[in-house]
């Protein structure tokens, strides 16, 4: 088989209403882009969709052979979703994207004129967010700024998921087998050179966004954790600031003591120490409680994620860096 020149991996979760207008701009992407030619393929990646999702797709996939398809036995998650395709995609360049076309596929082409400068790693960077609230712009803004001085990890601020990546990053992302997957931190981890292109992020083209509160914290839960020890360091540090002030309360003790001030007086400072010891050590148990589950995921070695069916796709080759995922039947992953 030819190697494609372009790669398009796209996880879809019940976004039936946004394929069609997908698949007519990655049409016109692909006939704009003259380096291309026929050289390209599209990857999507249905994460146990529960709409037609996984209808369009193969109806997509049988009109157009260039468009592949996935489809896992339930939802795995997002950057599972992702880590699929980066397994299956086949092109000397790599673009990640979503479905929602919060990401424009016209962007595609600046990244390219990046990679013909010689980079090795594209990534989307995001100057405006189109019909996002206040908070949630704030909030993304402050983990990523948390996240960059809590890991020796040079994570770009403000980029998602979207970026290009050339064939030795795609290789060396196949080597990192984790669990708790937070994609866009290992493309800054693996290294390469590196660079962003500045785009306006839109609006849902159609649809509920698939990332609500309770996604978002895990997500960031599984980024820090993927890159920082910082806050097992912080058990020490809660140790050490917990013990002062034991021993300031110690010492205002025995001044009640002998001075006879009264010991009614101090009641209130030994419970507000007490109480203090207490909330640190759950915190910590909390947050040893994290790494020790993660630690728990990783020996267990199950596969990443169950594909059930497979369209236009070739037979898996066998690659040692991938043998992990595969099942019972080896033709699958």
């Amino acid at each position: 088989m030819i190697r494609p020149k372009l790669s398009v991996v796209i996880p879809v979760f019940n976004e039936e209403e946004t394929l069609p207008e997908l698949a007519r701009r990655l049409h016109e992407l692909f006939a704009s882009l003259s380096s291309v030619g026929q050289a390209w393929e599209t990857v999507f990646i249905d994460d146990g969709s529960k709409d037609r999702s996984a209808e369009l797709l193969s109806e997509l996939a049988r009109n157009e052979p260039r468009f592949k398809v996935i489809g896992f036995s339930r939802n795995f998650g997002h950057q599972i979703a992702i880590t699929a395709g980066i397994d299956r995609a086949e092109g000397d360049a790599v673009v990640i994207m979503d479905a929602d076309l919060q990401d424009p596929p016209e962007v595609v082409q600046q990244m390219l004129d990046k990679v013909a400068e010689g980079y090795d790693v594209v990534y989307g960077v995001r100057k405006r967010r189109a019909a996002e609230t206040v908070f949630k712009r704030a909030t993304a803004s402050l983990f990523y700024r948390l996240i960059r001085a809590m890991t020796r990890v040079q994570i770009p601020a403000d980029a998602g998921d979207f970026r290009l990546m050339s064939r030795p990053v795609v290789l060396a992302m196949r080597a990192l087998r984790e669990q708790h997957r937070f994609v866009r931190g290992m493309v800054a981890w693996v290294g390469f050179r590196q660079t962003a292109v500045y785009y306006d992020r839109e609006a849902r083209f159609a649809g509920e966004t698939k990332y609500p509160l309770r996604k978002m914290l895990r997500f960031a839960i599984d980024g820090i954790t993927s890159f920082s020890v910082l806050p097992l360091r912080m058990a020490t540090w809660l140790g050490l600031f917990a013990g002062s002030l034991a021993v300031i309360v110690g010492i205002w003790l025995f001044f009640v003591k002998f001075l006879q001030l009264g010991a009614v007086p101090g009641w209130t400072g030994i419970m507000v120490a007490v109480t203090f010891g207490f909330s640190a050590q759950f915190v910590m148990t909390g947050i040893l409680g994290e790494y020790v589950g993660r630690i728990y995921e990783e020996i267990k070695r199950r596969p990443l994620y169950i594909a059930t069916r497979e369209t236009n796709l070739e037979p898996l080759e066998r690659d040692p860096a991938l043998s992990r995922r595969t099942g019972p039947d080896a033709d699958r992953i």
